[in-house]
């Protein structure tokens, strides 16, 4: 449960008690946006994509993600956003080669000094996100996640296909779900039939998050579930997105 603020319309001078809206983070924890008490609320004359979307951090798993920006309507007719308190900035890393003694180690988790076995697969390249900003980007920056997975020939269907999968490639099918409510039980057993009509792999990513029946049903199925924050960065929320990160496509 978040914690109650109140909140003045500088509008009208009504007096609100509000409180945030709770979402599971991806380790199942509830979490609210942190308000900013007795910071002046922001009347909302003009939506920007940005906007939108705040910074959390659980204090549970200390994942950070994009949560909907906390806003509040008067009975005046003005619309407030609610100020949140920052993320604090991590502390800058020790210098390489000095992380507390130990042998700093390759991209890969492996130190240095000990050579990979030479039936190991090469690793891949650091992933390179593109910024979200419209919900057309986040189409993309999952078709370039897919193909750095190793996924070829991604096709992107039009904006809004009636069928609601956005992306399509040899042995795949993927929706991309860049609304502020988190993706329903529907919409992963919808998007499995869809892969299971195929013989594809059914892959989801969302910008909110999963409701915990959604999520449940994904992990029965093999649905390889990811969040994605406005930096383009996708990050797996289930054992089978674990396992499609570690193996590729």
């Amino acid at each position: 449960m978040g914690e109650n603020v109140p909140v003045r319309c500088p509008a009208c001078r009504r007096q609100h008690t509000f409180t945030p809206s709770v979402f599971p983070c991806a380790c199942g924890e509830p979490l609210a946006p942190p308000l900013l008490r007795g910071a002046a609320p922001e009347r909302i004359t003009h939506r920007t994509w940005t906007d939108a979307w705040v910074t959390v951090r659980c204090d549970a798993c200390g994942r950070q993600d994009q949560w909907p920006q906390p806003e509040l309507g008067c009975a005046c007719g003005v619309v407030l956003r609610i100020p949140v308190r920052p993320v604090p900035r991590p502390a800058p890393p020790p210098p390489a080669g000095t992380a507390g003694g130990r042998t700093p180690a390759s991209p890969t988790g492996h130190p240095f000094h000990i050579p990979l076995p030479p039936t190991a697969a090469p690793p891949r390249p650091k992933f390179r996100p593109m910024t979200i900003r419209t919900a057309r980007d986040a189409v993309t920056a999952a078709a370039l996640y897919l193909k750095w997975l190793g996924f070829r020939d991604i096709m992107q269907s039009p904006e809004r296909p009636a069928s609601g999968i956005d992306l399509r490639g040899p042995g795949l099918v993927a929706q991309v779900d860049p609304t502020t409510r988190p993706a329903g039980l529907r919409d992963v057993e919808c998007l499995w039939l869809h892969g299971l009509s195929a013989s594809a792999v059914s892959v989801f990513f969302s910008l909110a998050g999963y409701a915990d029946d959604a999520r449940a049903r994904a992990d029965a199925l093999g649905v390889p579930l990811f969040v994605m924050d406005l930096t383009g960065t996708p990050q797996p929320v289930n054992r089978p997105a674990d396992e499609l990160v570690s193996t590729g496509a």
